[in-house]
């Protein structure tokens, strides 16, 4: 069985520890995520994993054999060949494979009946044999074909100069040649930050039957909710794991978290109360007894330490300013790039509080409709108006070039803030990643995602009713997510956004905008989850709701209730039905903490089995080494199966979400 592990892992940096005494086995079927507040050393840890960098203690274990693919966040950039060419060199290590099958089939030529080492070159060379005919690389162009137009390439890029492609492109390509490494174990390292929509729902039905172990870090909840089923934190340099989906683990660490939270400030108050005895009776002789008893009570707290990343930071918008009932006019607005036309005879009407994301594959037009609601692009025909009193913020990667290169963050942020909200400014700074002595940052040294971050503040803190976000998700935390997505549900305004995170649009879109190319704008009159309904519908043959026109909006199905005649369920029915759902309800409920409490259980055996397989006496020992990974491998299975009961008793519950 393939696997990588490692345990009693140690490494710092300076005075900060990174890693402290980590353990950590990965195998085929791991599906975990790595989680924990920004900088806490996610990326560290997983070149640590990948090999890329070692550790200051600590053994680290690769089954022999085991094919390890690592994605880092950023940076990766190629040039020379085409896009397909780029993506074919991910079988390098199957090549190698070739010649050195080759090499063992000459030596078999020359071989006679007898010589000694005959049955050994014939075992080498059906192994090398087996494993080049299973890596899929007699059949590699249709495979990368299939992997370049799942993330979202043209069937025409394949012959693209890779050097052409920007980063974010270039990036998609480091995931393909990730994905057709065919590894055993795959590391991502922020997959889904430059997909849209389409290509990371690919790269998650991907990952959901993917054979292979993967651990991935995200910023995108529903896509680790539908990949993972366990989640390691790294906190403090600890490394923690938790069983089940993110959300499971969100659940539980906020229980903990608040548990910490109150000790936190318990102790706060206690160090404040002895402080204040020690200063205000350091001086009298007769208390001078009580001032050492206090000073030593001082001195043996051990003080909880709270991560930056983990203090929770509220923000408000400004009071958008009063506007007229109608926010935006778009009259056969068109827009075309020479002969391609971007965006074709789209006229909407916009109200005023709404909130509407942009969908559509990427080169659907949404970036360019964002630019022409903005007025940065006026090359355009048809008309758009505002409505009276309409004043726009806009936000896309490039306002971030417009910033005070000769400022601090701090200034700089502190130039577009508001009177009343500048005494929380650092607050706001730290809920958009700016914590400690990054502030005093000169905007001139910041990375690219630094200035994204420091700009959509900026916008966000000047005062307008029409917000027009293009990727503001992009760059942040999921803490910082959660600031800026409670902030703009809270927005009284107009919002018009572009996001590639599910899980913030399914919390503040109300109306979807549908764009594609060839075919018209279509306005769909409910959240994201009403449109995924209303497409699933159109794809399995129900046109009853499809638009006609230019751009055709579709509403929301009206509630339930009774009929003309006032028909209704017999109330006596209906609360035996209730009681019975009910009662079904608690008992999933009891059956989830029950599988839940053996999940614990078993990782805390594994863990146990892992530390056990690192003591000397016992992986000197081959027979014992052997027991405890057969051991180990029962209890993954156990985990296996426990985690598949969970998630049919978790899916189950969702039907009693009503009860709640």
């Amino acid at each position: 069985m393939a696997f990588v592990q490692f345990t009693g892992v140690s490494l710092a940096f300076g005075a900060r520890d990174i890693l402290s005494d980590a353990a950590l086995y990965l195998a085929s079927g791991t599906k975990a995520a790595l989680a924990g507040p920004n900088g806490a050393g996610k990326t560290t840890l997983l070149r640590i994993v990948a090999g890329l960098l070692p550790p200051d203690s600590g053994d680290r274990a690769v089954q022999k054999g085991t094919r390890v693919s690592y994605l880092a966040q950023s940076g990766e950039t190629y040039s020379g060949c085409t896009v397909y060419q780029e993506a074919e060199k991910a079988y390098g290590a199957v090549e190698a494979l070739l010649a050195e099958r080759d090499a063992v089939g000459a030596r078999l030529e020359s071989s006679r009946e007898g010589d000694d080492d005959l049955d050994a070159l014939l075992e080498t060379y059906h192994h090398l044999d087996e494993t080049i005919n299973g890596s899929g690389y007699w059949r590699r162009a249709d495979r990368i074909r299939e992997v370049l137009e799942g993330l979202g390439f043209k069937p025409e890029d394949a012959g693209r100069q890779v050097g052409e492609l920007s980063g974010g492109w270039q990036m998609r390509v480091a995931l393909a040649k990730a994905i057709l490494e065919n590894p055993d174990i795959m590391l991502l390292d922020e997959p889904t930050n430059y997909l849209d929509l389409e290509a990371r729902d690919w790269l998650e039905s991907y990952l959901r039957s993917f054979a292979g172990g993967f651990v991935v870090v995200s910023h995108d909840r529903s896509f680790l909710d539908s990949t993972v089923k366990e989640v390691y934190e790294l906190w403090n340099g600890r490394l923690t794991r938790y069983p089940g989906s993110y959300t499971a683990y969100e659940r539980k660490r906020a229980q903990e978290l608040e548990t910490l939270f109150k000790a936190w400030e318990a102790q706060q108050e206690e160090i404040a109360r002895l402080e204040d005895f020690i200063r205000r009776f350091r001086y009298q002789a007769t208390k001078a007894a009580q001032v050492q008893s206090r000073i030593k009570q001082l001195d043996k707290i051990v003080p909880i330490v709270i991560p930056e990343g983990m203090k929770r930071v509220h923000f408000s918008f400004p009071p958008a300013p009063h506007s007229g009932r109608i926010a935006l006019t778009l009259d056969g607005v068109r827009k075309s790039y020479g002969p391609k036309r971007v965006v074709d005879e789209l006229s909407l009407t916009v109200d005023a509080g709404s909130k509407i994301a942009f969908v559509g594959r990427n080169g659907a037009g949404k970036s360019t409709l964002m630019r022409l609601v903005a007025g940065v692009d006026g090359d355009y025909s048809g008309s758009i108006r505002l409505g009276t009193g309409i004043t726009v913020g806009y936000f896309s990667q490039d306002v971030a070039d417009a910033l005070d290169e000769s400022l601090t963050v701090e200034e700089e942020a502190s130039s577009a803030c508001p009177t009343a909200l500048l005494p929380g400014i650092r607050n706001l700074l730290g809920a958009f990643l700016f914590r400690g002595d990054d502030v005093e940052k000169r905007v001139s040294v910041l990375s690219g995602g630094e200035r994204s971050r420091l700009a959509l503040l900026k916008m966000l803190l000047h005062p307008a009713n029409l917000l027009v976000l293009d990727e503001p998700t992009n760059h942040l935390d999921l803490d910082s997510k959660d600031v800026l997505l409670d902030a703009l549900k809270r927005f009284d305004g107009t919002v018009l956004f572009v996001s590639h995170d599910r899980f913030f649009i399914e919390g503040l879109a109300d109306r979807v905008l549908e764009l594609s190319c060839g075919s018209s704008p279509r306005l769909f009159y409910g959240d994201y989850a009403y449109y995924l309904t209303k497409k699933a519908e159109e794809a399995a043959g129900d046109d009853a709701g499809r638009a006609v026109g230019a751009c055709v909006t579709s509403s929301p199905p009206t509630q339930a209730g009774g009929d003309a005649n006032g028909r209704q369920l017999d109330a006596k029915a209906s609360r035996e039905q209730d009681k019975r759902r009910k009662a079904e309800r608690n008992r999933l409920r009891k059956r989830e903490d029950e599988v839940l409490a053996r999940m614990e259980a078993v990782s805390e055996e594994k863990a146990g089995a892992l530390a056990a397989m690192a003591l000397p006496e016992n992986y000197s020992d081959g027979e014992r080494m052997r027991g405890l990974q057969a051991s180990a491998q029962a209890l993954d299975d156990e985990a296996a199966r426990l985690s598949a009961e969970w998630e049919s008793v978790a899916t189950e519950l969702e039907g009693y979400a009503d009860l709640d």
